[in-house]
């Protein structure tokens, strides 16, 4: 080991291949950047011993400064491969203040880099985890419904109403607006495409059957989904985190009938009767649109919609609706009254409940097909 200089702070003796740092002196605030500058390059093996006896005064900078030399040095963040011997009781509890300061300011460690088939099989395993959280959270929701139909008293028509009008007759406007522009876009792009065949006539088929069989409901679904998914696991989570579920709990009463049986009936009441809006919205659109731009006036457009469009593919939409709505609705009540007790927890529930009811809304209308397509329907 190098020899330390002489300093009026600290000197290194060594004895026996043992190390032993002796502080003296006056470790203050007005005299750091002397004791930092003669601590500059000190070398102390593991297993030194930092004598504090004959230390008069230290403060937590010059604290912070020795347990920085000594990490320089080898002995640890924190001093922890040094022995400390001879402090009095003031200077101890000063230094030991400084070091758990520094250790809960310390950076965590990184995460140990995990192999890409490691991290699909954690991936896999928490996916797995959140369906069967979803199916048997399905399940409950079934019994309780039963329990229902046992005993139609417990349904609770004021709570039923009040939602039926938020996420349905406040959801119209919305619903209106976005399924009449989309028969827009989509009568403008086939319009497009039939002009260059004189196949004018034909875009009233392509729409009519497009927009109730596909577009309308999956589209009013995902408004849904963005819309009374989010606001349920956002009303439930808000109280969870302020204990109202388990005060409902307390009072016996369970919180399945009393919070999540209402949303889940009103959503699959009330998402039929928007998607039949939105089949509405898009050939008025469609209508709107197909006079200026391809010569049909609106007494053609209802004529050849109604020889085109079949009865059936109204209702194939319409069927789609309370499924829909029932996985939208199980998958955003489930995440509310699962949602961690902080408001973060409540902001990231909430954008996952979006991204998981969307993506089960465009799974279930894929079923659909095959299932329609087998059927012949």
């Amino acid at each position: 080991m190098p020899e330390t200089p002489a300093s009026p702070w600290f000197d290194v003796q060594t004895q026996a291949g043992a190390a032993t740092l002796r502080l003296a002196g006056d470790w203050r605030l007005a005299q750091l950047a002397e004791i930092e500058a003669a601590l500059c390059g000190l070398a102390l093996p593991a297993g030194t011993t930092v004598d504090g006896s004959a230390l008069t005064r230290i403060d937590s900078a010059a604290a912070q400064v020795l347990l920085r030399a000594l990490q320089q040095a080898g002995c640890g963040l924190l001093g922890e491969a040094c022995a400390w011997a001879g402090f009095d009781a003031a200077h101890a509890r000063i230094v030991d203040q400084v070091r758990r300061h520094v250790a809960a300011s310390a950076p965590p460690p990184p995460p140990p880099r995990r192999r890409a088939l490691a991290q699909l099989g954690r991936q896999a395993l928490a996916l797995g985890s959140l369906l069967l959280g979803h199916l048997n959270f399905l399940g409950a929701t079934a019994a309780a419904c039963g329990e229902l139909l046992l005993r139609p008293r417990q349904l609770r028509p004021r709570e039923l109403t009040v939602q039926l009008e938020q996420t349905g007759l406040n959801a119209i406007p919305v619903v209106s607006l976005v399924t009449l522009l989309i028969g827009v876009v989509i009568t403008y792009l086939l319009g497009l495409q039939a002009e260059k065949y004189g196949a004018n006539i034909f875009v009233v088929d392509g729409v009519g059957i497009g927009a109730t069989r596909e577009f309308a409901p999956i589209i009013v679904a995902i408004i849904v989904a963005g819309r009374s998914g989010a606001a349920f696991t956002a009303q439930l989570g808000s109280m969870r985190l302020t204990e109202e579920i388990d005060a409902i709990r307390t009072l016996g009463l369970s919180a399945m009938q009393v919070l999540v049986l209402p949303r889940v009936l009103a959503l699959m009441l009330t998402l039929p009767l928007l998607v039949f809006v939105g089949d509405v919205a898009s050939l008025v659109g469609a209508m709107l649109v197909a006079g200026p731009m391809l010569g049909i006036t609106p007494a053609a457009f209802l004529a050849r919609l109604r020889e085109a469009l079949d009865i059936s593919h109204v209702l194939v939409g319409l069927a789609k609706a309370p499924v829909f709505a029932l996985a939208i609705a199980v998958i955003g009540t489930r995440m509310g009254m699962t949602v961690g007790r902080d408001t973060g927890a409540v902001g990231a529930a909430t954008t996952s409940t979006v991204v998981q009811s969307i993506v089960a809304v465009i799974l279930l209308d894929a079923g659909f097909a095959l299932l329609m397509q087998a059927l012949e329907w």
